[in-house]
């Protein structure tokens, strides 16, 4: 089988882009594991594009394990940029299992997409049991043994929890990543994120992705990050999330909306044997 796709990033969080629109190829879980094992072809999620009748697409996300994730924002960012250039129009609107979700093209590379409002209470989350999301009071180790408790969760189209911690350095989020991520507190798993706020318009973070594993950058985790950021009083209603390889502009409008912008690779054609 031989597949035509597209590979993107945002900020070195990539993408391997499948079109459905028009040839659909079905994908097994197996093949879908196999295009994002990076001794393979390689992306921290795997997206299909179908059509909608309402909207210019519907996307589907799928983790490089096989899963399918409900939002992906630095991915929508990509696509919308695609469709846009395709379309020939500014403003574009796709799908997702978060719902419908609207991308405005800037210059530069830059497109700006409106995640929405992020959910708080525990069952929306959803966590196991009933408890304060704002401080769900779990315990993780530094370098130094030293424990740290804490935990902001949050769901923007997937469940996050943030730590905010003094010193990101001292935390190894390779190993703290999967143990939380895996927490029975967390039935649908979570992304994991360790955040220093650097001044009230900057935090700086690592992020673990819920079945993709360490990121360079995450859409998502950026927003579920500057919403806790404003929710625990650490930041204004602008942020700057700062990944490795550069930063996400978190605007919270007066609606409690959440929109994202950032820079998008240029849209790389690629064949993907099977």
């Amino acid at each position: 089988m031989d597949i035509k796709a597209f590979k993107m990033d945002g900020l070195g969080n990539d993408f391997v882009i499948i079109d459905n629109r028009q040839i659909v190829t079905e994908l097994s879980k197996e093949q879908i594991i196999k295009i994002c094992d990076r001794n393979f072809i390689g992306c921290d999620q795997l997206i299909i594009i179908e059509n909608d009748k309402f909207t210019d697409a519907r996307l589907k996300f799928f983790n490089s394990d096989g899963g399918e994730s409900g939002a992906c924002g630095n991915g929508t960012r990509c696509v919308a940029d695609l469709v846009s250039k395709e379309k020939n129009n500014k403003i574009i609107i796709l799908t997702t299992l978060s719902g419908n979700l609207k991308s405005k093209i800037l210059e530069n590379n830059l497109v700006t997409t409106e995640i929405g409002n992020a959910k708080i209470k525990w069952d929306e989350i959803p966590l196991s049991y009933e408890t304060n999301t704002k401080n769900l009071d779990i315990k993780i180790n530094d370098l130094n043994n030293n424990e740290h408790s804490g935990g902001t969760a949050i769901n923007v189209g997937n469940p996050h929890v943030i730590f905010f911690v003094d010193e990101i350095k001292n935390f190894d989020v390779a190993k703290i990543g999967p143990q939380i991520e895996n927490h029975k507190m967390f039935p649908e798993k979570c992304n994991v994120t360790i955040a220093k706020v650097i001044n009230k318009n900057l935090i700086k973070v690592k992020v673990w992705e819920r079945g993709a594993g360490l990121t360079k950058a995450c859409g998502t985790a950026a927003c579920a990050t500057a919403f806790a950021g404003k929710l625990n009083d650490l930041t204004d209603n602008n942020t700057d999330i700062e990944f490795e390889n550069g930063k996400l502009s978190i605007f919270i409008d007066e609606k409690n909306s959440i929109h994202m912008k950032g820079p998008v690779s240029n849209i790389k054609e690629i064949s993907i044997k099977l």
